[in-house]
């Protein structure tokens, strides 16, 4: 059978005109190099080269496959190139949860693009449900969510942990006391985020254990509205630490602490399972995974 190698022995004596100088440039034995164009001249049967004295010429089926035997080699090393540019030049699509993507995505994307300046990153923020369904149908590569996805489909490796806290106005009662029970909390007020947000489904999956009824005041996908709707005293919410300390410290939000209750989950990378993982997907797993 003729292989790439074949080809190489073949030029390498074309190009150095005998073939003890093509198996010393080739780093082979002499016996190796003559192997390779019996078979060769076997597989094609034709006669490649002429020893005519001590010098080889190539016969007029050795020029002819010679044409050919460059074109091969030379796309070879064309396809060799390319593939290698894919990897260090290639596109990474990524997908985030809004509070990944609000408060630490582009973070995580400055760090990767400064090892790996010849990527593209195009990134999407959505709630966990819609990244999940985007990697299902093979929309993203990777995605960094909060919530927990129901996919058997989906490979999840958790990589941070966050915590939730409830938020009020500075003048609402709960922010003078500082500390409530869980069933203070009934009946009260809630600004939420969408159905599909992972923050949602772990408040709504605590309160329900905890038997604790309250009604919905308002849905936004997003988290500004809720702390702007909140400040204005509109409702509580329960949101993520990172999208709250500002406010906090500037004194326009107010945490209070819930007596032996906790909304704790963890940030997960998650890819789909048939998912190949390329260099560069690999590249960024390794950046986001805590070491």
């Amino acid at each position: 059978m003729m292989t790439l190698r074949h080809l190489y022995v073949f030029l390498c004596v074309c190009d150095e005109g005998n073939m003890t100088a093509a198996a010393k440039k080739l780093y082979i034995a002499q016996p190796s190099v003559s192997q390779a164009i019996f078979e060769l001249e076997k597989h094609y049967h034709v006669k490649l080269f002429e020893r005519l004295g001590r010098k080889l010429f190539v016969t007029f089926a050795g020029q002819k496959l010679l044409t050919y035997a460059r074109h091969i080699v030379n796309l070879n090393q064309e396809v060799e190139e390319a593939m290698k540019e894919v990897n260090d030049n290639g596109i990474l699509r990524l997908g985030a949860s809004v509070t990944v993507g609000t408060y630490i995505l582009h973070s995580m994307i400055g760090e990767f693009m400064r090892y790996n300046p010849k990527v593209k990153v195009v990134s999407s923020v959505n709630n966990t449900t819609v990244i999940e369904g985007m990697l299902l149908a093979d929309q993203l590569d990777i995605g960094l969510v909060e919530g927990k996805v129901q996919s058997q489909g989906i490979v999840h490796m958790p990589f941070m942990e966050d915590e939730l806290v409830l938020v009020s106005s500075v003048s609402h009662p709960f922010a003078k006391e500082g500390k409530i029970s869980i069933a203070e909390l009934e009946h009260e007020e809630f600004l939420l985020r969408e159905e599909g947000s992972g923050t949602r489904k772990l408040f709504e999956s605590v309160m329900h254990d905890r038997g604790i009824n309250w009604s919905i005041i308002g849905v936004y996908n997003n988290a500004e509205t809720i702390k702007n709707a909140v400040a204005a005293g509109l409702g509580l919410s329960v949101m993520s630490w990172m999208a709250v300390h500002k406010e906090v410290e500037r004194r326009e939000l107010a945490i209070i602490k819930i007596d032996e209750v906790s909304f704790k989950r963890q940030f997960s990378i998650i890819y789909h399972k048939n998912k190949y993982l390329s260099p560069i997907l690999n590249r960024f797993i390794q950046l986001v995974l805590p070491v």
